[in-house]
């Protein structure tokens, strides 16, 4: 025994941050799903397959929400709290729970760990990073239990106060880590927030919660501590407020005017209202899905494949290239065309290698679903729209579908199943964690110019 833990003390020593990260998620994904194909774990009391369980934990650790599967009429009251315990951890991230539980004993918390927890949470510093997981868990729990007892509110009248509660418990979990794994199954299989589209309290419930989820830590910290004083903000904080606002404007906007004589058509103004703030709130950050997505225009669909694409913010329980990545490419298109030498915001110079990295991570993501809406494409043979979507969603930790993703191939599920875990891991800390930190340039070469554009 004592060999075993001196041989897995040395491989974790001679892992990096990002790779404690990657090998962390892989691990909690290979056991979650072990566990979810035992038969307790389904309604029927029978085996689910091993990768198909793979393909659901990927989703629920992610926050993706994409399943094979109604939750409700296919998994068992075990197989939920699985779910439940792996959207959990994969919102807040295991090395916030790691860290957290170390923070009671008297083992100290070496750099290593901070490090890994800094790039966990999407932290700017290292410094006061165990103060800072402690405020992301202790929020959490107090925002989840928050949100669970508001929805009890609709969910006890329909199933009693036992089921009721872990209803209420399990969406608020799900819409706070951006999963959109739902249990609505139960009113109608399959038609997750269809059949409580016009529920002012369910819906705003959830669009409130998915916002602070989609935000992430950072902000959460930067509102706690200077409230509604917006100038002390860190600029990051300013950036994830400020696109957040504009996305839900202009998205809710045009979704109305493309939709209002459409799908919407049946509906009251203000449902239409609601409807569409629901949409376009999920649509960033999670798979609640209160119309049928492939009923909507393919204007309406093309908002919310950019929106999917663009995701939520850094540290945030949200996927995506993140919006403070999708705010420096805009800044720096603005600095070209004002022939600045820098890119500047707020009154900030952003330095020159977050720049680099916004545009690594929006071509990397753009190669990755690309390449995987090929392969689907040619597998399976199905349109692009819907493909396009699909690789969209599971990138992006959305969990949206155009109704494809229970008819895919096993090739397209792995396909699906790697786009998710690196949506959720980030393309930068999936690279990274596959180089050394021993390559490193020594000398600079000859500068030349080329043209482009």
């Amino acid at each position: 025994m004592d060999n075993i833990t001196d041989k897995i003390n040395r491989f974790y020593k001679k892992l990096t941050f990002t790779q404690v990260l990657v090998w962390g998620y892989l691990l909690l994904v290979i056991v979650g799903a072990f566990i979810l194909s035992f038969p307790f774990c389904s309604r029927e009391g029978v085996h689910t397959p091993y990768f198909e369980c793979v393909f659901i934990t990927t989703s629920a650790f992610s926050g993706t929400g994409l399943t094979l599967y109604d939750t409700y009429t296919h998994w068992s009251f075990a197989g939920q709290v699985v779910l439940l315990i792996v959207m959990q951890i994969g919102g807040i991230g295991f090395m916030s729970m790691t860290i957290f539980m170390l923070s009671f004993t008297n083992k100290k918390i070496g750099l290593k760990s901070r490090v890994t927890m800094r790039e966990s949470v999407g932290g700017i510093s290292g410094s006061g990073i165990v103060k800072m997981t402690r405020f992301i868990l202790n929020g959490t729990i107090i925002m989840e239990l928050a949100g669970a007892l508001i929805l009890c509110v609709f969910y006890v009248p329909h199933l009693g106060v036992g089921m009721g509660f872990f209803f209420a418990l399990f969406h608020s979990v799900s819409a706070l880590c951006t999963a959109g794994l739902d249990l609505m199954g139960y009113f109608e299989p399959g038609s997750s927030l269809i059949t409580a589209q016009t529920d002012v309290l369910l819906n705003v419930t959830l669009i409130i919660l998915l916002t602070i989820g989609g935000i992430g830590f950072i902000t959460w910290h930067d509102v706690y501590e200077h409230k509604l004083h917006f100038k002390k903000y860190h600029l990051q904080s300013k950036l994830v407020i400020l696109i957040t606002l504009i996305f839900y404007v202009v998205g809710v906007g045009l979704g109305l005017l493309f939709e209002w004589h459409d799908v919407l058509i049946d509906n009251k103004v203000g449902d239409k209202v609601l409807i569409m703030s629901m949409l376009m709130t999920s649509g960033r950050d999670a798979g609640f899905a209160p119309l049928v997505v492939s009923a909507l225009r393919p204007a309406t669909i093309l908002i919310i494949i950019v929106f999917m694409f663009i995701g939520g913010s850094p540290g945030s329980t949200a996927c995506g290239i993140k919006t403070t990545t999708f705010s420096v490419m805009i800044l720096t298109i603005v600095s070209v065309f004002r022939k600045r030498k820098s890119v500047e915001c707020f009154g900030r110079r952003i330095d020159e290698g977050t720049v680099r990295n916004a545009c690594c991570v929006t071509t990397l993501y753009l190669v990755v679903v690309i390449t995987g809406t090929m392969i689907i494409s040619a597998v399976d043979g199905i349109e692009l729209t819907p493909v396009v979507f699909e690789t969209v969603s599971a990138i992006s930790s959305c969990g949206l579908s155009m109704g494809i993703t229970s008819s895919l191939s096993l090739p397209s599920q792995i396909v699906i199943t790697f786009i998710m875990f690196f949506g959720r891991v980030g393309g930068l800390t999936f690279i990274v964690s596959l180089t050394s930190d021993s390559a490193h340039a020594k000398a600079q070469l000859p500068e030349e110019k080329i043209m482009v554009g």
